[in-house]
């Protein structure tokens, strides 16, 4: 037994849309699905998994415009960082064409742990991306979910709106650093690294 993660790149942007779940169970959690909520729902079903949760580590359109059509389909919960609550409501903010106003049926803040599809999980907010971006962290796994925060060799850009430069430094430094050399970090965009190698090799740190 035990956490299986699965990756999809999807979108006008390739964004890493993740599922997770527990070998042997047909329960799923999904992380940021960027389009196609829908397909996502039956490509999860031919593999026998059930979508119970939606982890949404910011609020850009490349990270949420497959929500609606996933919740719809399979009843799952959305989760989403408190701080991102006006992002996600602010179609000027999330960037999206379509008008996107999305609305999470439970908030975290910073530190809380919750169970996702019985996988513990903790959120951590990385604010400097956006205003409340954040990360999820499977201690138990040694895995992080950096969303858009941290990625091999760089970091987030923080030129959008609610983004910070030095707020993005600091959470990186102080939220993220500080966890484990052998953390997996899965990222929204590119390619998987370590906490390690991003400490030791990352110009930006």
């Amino acid at each position: 037994m035990g956490v299986r993660v699965e990756s999809m790149v999807m979108g006008p942007v390739a964004t890493n849309c993740y599922y997770l779940y527990e070998e042997g169970s047909g329960h799923a959690t999904v992380i940021d699905p960027p389009v196609k909520g829908e397909w996502i729902f039956e490509h999860l079903k031919k593999k026998g998994l059930s979508v119970d949760a939606i982890l949404l580590t910011h609020g850009h359109f490349d990270h949420i415009s497959g929500v609606e059509a996933l919740k719809r389909k399979s009843g799952a919960t959305v989760y989403a960082p408190l701080a991102e609550k006006e992002l996600l409501l602010d179609p000027s903010r999330n960037l999206s064409d379509e008008g996107i106003r999305l609305t999470a049926d439970r908030y975290l803040e910073d530190g809380e742990t919750f169970s996702a599809a019985d996988i513990p999980v903790r959120f951590i907010l990385t604010p400097g991306h956006t205003i409340g971006s954040g990360c999820y962290y499977l201690e138990e796994d040694k895995i992080l979910f950096s969303g858009d925060t941290l990625f091999e060799g760089s970091v987030g850009r923080t030129d959008l709106p609610t983004g910070s430069a030095s707020s993005l430094l600091k959470s990186v430094k102080e939220k993220l650093m500080g966890l484990p050399d052998d953390v997996l970090v899965l990222p929204g965009h590119g390619m998987r690294t370590t906490i390690q190698d991003e400490r030791m090799y990352n110009p930006f740190l």
